[in-house]
């Protein structure tokens, strides 16, 4: 019989459905940690507003001053079980949660147009206006240096990808073989 791993990863664009995978892995006795969570947290202590260039700007600046696996270590200080972890976007972060037992990580992803379309039906401030802006504002995330955004490094080093583009049910049929 397979065994379920104890801490799952997700990683991928913008918009492609790490939350709802997330939601997955919840209703199926995961807590939910998400990186961004230690992001968000660091915004309101500096009285910032929460929006992607602010969340993108502080991740760099946390890991140029703690270490580029900072993220991962204070999520991990506030994990007591099975738990599926969100937000990955640096390999120095994959490589400490790499150190965890039971850790897989997974890569979500969807075509372009598709993400955009989902990421502007979520009215949140994602700094993007129109497809070209958010491709731009992708390129930003997909290969930083070591202590930026390395979402192409990333995804390549993920145990599996899995392909967001069609419904959900779909989605969960593909999530459900990691479990």
């Amino acid at each position: 019989m397979k065994t379920s791993p104890r801490l799952i990863g997700l990683t991928g664009t913008n918009g492609a459905g790490k939350g709802e995978a997330a939601a997955f892995f919840m209703v199926r006795g995961y807590a939910y940690f998400s990186l961004s969570d230690i992001l968000r947290e660091e915004l309101q202590v500096r009285g910032e507003t929460v929006s992607r260039d602010n969340l993108i700007r502080t991740g760099n600046e946390l890991r140029e001053r703690f270490g580029s696996d900072v993220l991962a270590r204070r999520t991990m200080a506030k994990v007591g079980g099975p738990a599926v972890i969100d937000s990955i976007r640096n390999t120095h972060e994959v490589a400490y949660l790499r150190l965890q037992p039971g850790f897989v990580l997974l890569a979500i992803d969807a075509p372009v147009a598709t993400r955009f379309a989902r990421v502007a039906a979520r009215g949140r401030d994602e700094s993007a206006a129109d497809l070209e802006s958010f491709r731009k504002k992708e390129e930003q995330e997909r290969t930083g240096g070591a202590t930026a955004q390395q979402l192409e490094a990333c995804m390549a080093a993920a145990d599996r990808l899995i392909l967001n583009d069609g419904t959900i049910p779909d989605l969960h049929r593909k999530l459900e073989e990691v479990v």
